[in-house]
């Protein structure tokens, strides 16, 4: 493993340093969508009695005691929603770039290929598949990567917009419900 990821050339250094970074968001995300998910199925009334107060609703709810208007609130449920979607920007970043640099060692290895071509008369295959293999590990390790970092980042989109729908649900409820009960 360690021979085919030489082999791959220099790009793919920032190919790994782009699938550990990535896993790193979705595992962080995802245990952090889960958790906030978790919370805001805490029923209102519980909330509403001080038995329970969700992270994510703690600055909505003091700007409603301390009777911030309806825009004031929404504008900290949208920094609590832009709290939650922190992140996945780099995700997508991530999954956009690693195929770009797997293609640039398509590239640079085919490169390496025909400057083999150029400086020899005779060429035989052997002399030209160092090239072609750094073409070819860089592309896989891009795709490779790319792949499952799109799907993650896709999937914690939906998650971070359930939240985002859920948190105004109850924002709205605890706006409606007042300011007396909490």
């Amino acid at each position: 493993m360690v021979d085919l990821f030489l082999k791959g050339g220099f790009l793919m250094y920032p190919i790994l340093l782009g699938s550990i970074v990535g896993v790193a968001i979705l595992i962080d995300k995802f245990i952090q969508y889960r958790k906030i998910l978790g919370e805001l199925e805490i029923p209102l009334g519980d909330i509403l009695e001080n038995r329970a107060k969700p992270a994510i609703l703690v600055p909505i709810l003091d700007g409603i005691k301390n009777n911030c208007d309806e825009k004031e609130v929404s504008v900290i449920g949208t920094k609590q929603i832009r709290l939650i979607e922190k992140g996945l920007s780099w995700l997508a970043l991530i999954a956009s770039i690693e195929p770009l640099l797997g293609l640039t060692g398509t590239v640079t290895g085919m490169i390496k290929a025909f400057i083999v071509i150029e400086k020899s008369a005779s060429v035989n295959p052997s002399m030209l598949a160092g090239g072609i293999w750094e073409a070819l590990i860089t592309t896989a390790a891009g795709l490779l990567v790319a792949i499952p970092i799109h799907i993650g980042h896709h999937y914690l989109e939906n998650r971070a917009d359930d939240i985002a729908f859920l948190l105004r649900e109850t924002t709205n409820e605890l706006t409606m419900r007042g300011r007396n009960g909490i």
